[in-house]
């Protein structure tokens, strides 16, 4: 299929007419400007923060009360059952904050709003379960946000 790799072939196939994509044939379309790169970063860091909270809440919805929920959040067997559908309700926030943030990725150049929004819910989020249940959540989830809403603003 790209059987000579000559710049000939190769500006005639891509209509580029210099010799740029002879060690990447057929890679030409992508754009690798730095404004492109950044956005492609930005939405990766969106789509792990989205992932984080979809591990979220299958932790609060469906662990909460198993040795991996428990675990995870440091709970006894007792107040896991105590708090079981605490937990789902919180579990359920999760997963719209998820949503919103995979929302935003699949509606492109459209969803940057969506993204800021959802991105800044998280953040929040994250400070007030910081100051109010546990610090540790400043890192694992309001830092993430922050880091991402970052490169998002910048993008």
């Amino acid at each position: 299929m790209f059987g000579v790799f000559s710049t000939q072939n190769h500006a005639l196939r891509c209509g580029t007419g210099h010799a740029a994509g002879v060690l990447n044939p057929g890679l030409d379309h992508l754009n690798f400007e730095p404004e492109s790169t950044m956005l492609m970063f930005a939405n990766v860091l969106v789509a792990a923060v989205a992932l984080l909270h979809i591990y979220i809440l299958v932790l609060e919805m469906f662990l909460w009360t198993k040795p991996q929920g428990r675990r995870a959040f440091g709970s006894t067997q007792e107040f896991a059952n105590q708090t079981k559908v605490l937990a789902a309700n919180q579990g359920l926030y999760n997963g719209f904050l998820a949503a919103g943030l995979i929302a935003g990725l699949l509606m492109g150049a459209e969803g940057h709003a969506f993204k800021i929004f959802f991105l800044v819910c998280v953040v929040v989020a994250g400070v007030y379960g910081g100051l109010t249940a546990s610090r540790r959540i400043l890192f694992i989830q309001a830092l993430p946000a922050a880091i991402a809403l970052a490169f998002v603003l910048a993008s």
